[in-house]
């Protein structure tokens, strides 16, 4: 096993000085697979710099903003790579957003360049580039050396999340935060140089980006970009590459685990799985056990982290039903509505911060807050901590529990699903009344979006104009796999829809 050199954590962490430190270990290991090729690490360093070249040359400035909607591939890693080089931001566009989306996104965070797939795409970018002609730019470019300077602690990323008001949000994050969970990760021990990742869910996450290429650049190992989703090419890929962690929703480990050409031999070598961003029932993680050989571990993750919080430490008995301990780097209590502690075993507020003593001292910073949303953000970070909305608890072990996700969130397939963002687009059509979205639990799925729509009086509305309206604006995993008419809604005594009221009629 090759030796990997420590990371120095007496300076805030910036992705050039760990970039060169890979290339002198290990220059021809390979770096990254994806359906365009492979990249050694002297190569990615190359098309990096290169990438911040082309930047500079199509306009963009330092603290300028790129939005990136790439498909999974070498590309969108060295984008974000080279958008860091150039010390610019970067900002992820979900490919299969709807244009309504997309343009949101845009009109938000106001981006100098939009590098996509499609060159056709209207977003209202000043200037959109299509993947063709950005990889001509890139491969023309000379190397940008050395590279400018810039903040590790300033703005880095703008990592949007779904709102309770039915808009997203920009979460604001530093090189050092994004970086930070690998080279936790790798002075722990956890990942070595003889590891492989998998990247499964759309690298246009910012929490991908953190939890499989900027980590395996820190521990000088292998990402494979896997550009399809299916239980069968992952499995190849799996197999191919001889893949030892990956981190995955659960419904990836479910169709892994239930497929019928998906054989134990293909997953021999996956040692460290993980599944993340919906529950994982205890029943599934034993099964995958039984036929894979080894049992999924699961965490706490969010947006404003950037990603992990907690992790179970598959070296320790498994508890079922948590989400494990709080990384060593994170300090997380479970607070009252006075931000006090709670003791063990009650119900609060999940927040985190930096540690306030030991070796990890100082070491995590939180997130910079919403971009444009100075109000939010100062509720958000109160106290100096991320405040999450979501309740939990602790047990006397330090294991952290979910009681309620955000409120009212609906979690499809490890897609974020805020019945909001549903609802304003019903809403929009004057043929509805009111309309209430909830989740109905889902064996595969974990859950599916189930919308109630009351008509306006003398309204003719069917399901399928409801579901046009859906398709035309929203991104395929937040359409309702189920709408249902109702005369009227249950109501509490404000008057208010009786949400739990009508979560029940989902479940009938």
């Amino acid at each position: 096993m090759l030796d990997v050199p420590p990371i120095d954590f007496g300076e805030p962490l910036s992705l050039g000085p760990l970039l060169e430190r890979s290339v002198a270990a290990v220059p021809d290991k390979a770096a990254l697979a994806g359906a365009r090729g492979r990249l050694s690490y002297a190569e990615l360093a190359d098309e990096v710099s290169r990438t911040a070249t082309a930047l500079d040359e199509l306009g963009v400035r330092a603290g300028d903003r790129v939005a990136v909607s790439l498909a999974n591939d070498i590309d969108i890693v060295t984008a974000l790579m080279g958008i860091w080089a150039r010390g610019a931001v970067f900002v992820g566009v979900h490919t299969v957003l709807a244009p309504p989306e997309k343009r949101y996104l845009v009109d938000d965070c106001e981006p100098s360049l939009y590098l996509t797939s499609n060159a056709a795409e209207e977003v209202g970018a000043p200037r959109v580039v299509g993947l063709e002609q950005w990889r001509a730019e890139v491969a023309g470019a000379e190397p940008m050396d050395p590279w400018p300077g810039c903040d590790p602690l300033g703005l880095a990323a703008i990592a949007y999340t779904s709102g309770t008001t039915g808009n997203p949000k920009g979460v604001m994050h530093s090189q050092h935060n994004a970086l930070l969970q690998g080279a936790v990760a790798v002075a722990r021990g956890s990942y070595d140089a003889d590891d492989v990742f998998l990247c499964v869910q759309p690298l246009t996450i910012l929490n991908l980006q953190v939890l499989n290429p900027l980590t395996t650049v820190q521990a000088h190992g292998t990402c494979a970009i896997a550009d399809r989703h299916d239980p069968v090419s992952l499995a190849r890929w799996i197999k191919q590459e001889r893949v030892t962690h990956f981190a995955v929703v659960p419904t990836v480990a479910y169709d892994l685990l239930t497929h019928p050409d998906v054989h134990p031999d293909d997953l021999a070598t996956l040692t460290k799985p993980r599944v993340g961003g919906a529950a994982m029932p205890e029943t599934v993680k034993l099964l995958f056990e039984d036929r894979f050989g080894v049992k999924p571990a699961t965490s706490y993750a969010l947006t404003e982290g950037p990603t992990l919080v907690t992790r179970q430490d598959p070296d320790l008995p498994i508890v079922e039903g948590s989400c494990g301990r709080p990384l060593p780097h994170i300090k997380v209590e479970v607070l009252d509505d006075d931000s006090r502690p709670v003791p063990t075993g009650e119900v609060g507020e999940i927040c985190f911060g930096s540690q306030r003593d030991g070796p990890w001292s100082g070491v995590y910073r939180t997130m910079l807050g919403y971009w444009g949303r100075p109000d939010l953000s100062a509720e958000a970070l109160r106290g100096g901590v991320v405040r999450s909305g979501d309740l939990g608890r602790f047990d006397a072990d330090g294991e952290l529990y979910i009681v309620e996700r955000r409120s009212q969130l609906i979690i499809r397939g490890g897609n974020n699903i805020y019945p909001a963002e549903v609802e304003r687009v019903l809403g929009a059509d004057v043929r509805v009344a009111e309309c209430c979205v909830v989740g109905r639990p889902d064996p595969r799925l974990g859950e599916t979006v189930v919308a109630f729509v009351q008509p306006a009086a003398g309204a003719n509305v069917g399901v399928e104009d409801l579901l046009s309206l859906c398709r035309a604006n929203l991104a395929p995993y937040k359409i309702p796999d189920d709408v249902r008419f109702v005369e009227a809604f249950p109501r509490s005594p404000l008057g208010k829809i009786a949400r739990a009221q009508v979560q029940a009629m989902a479940e009938n």
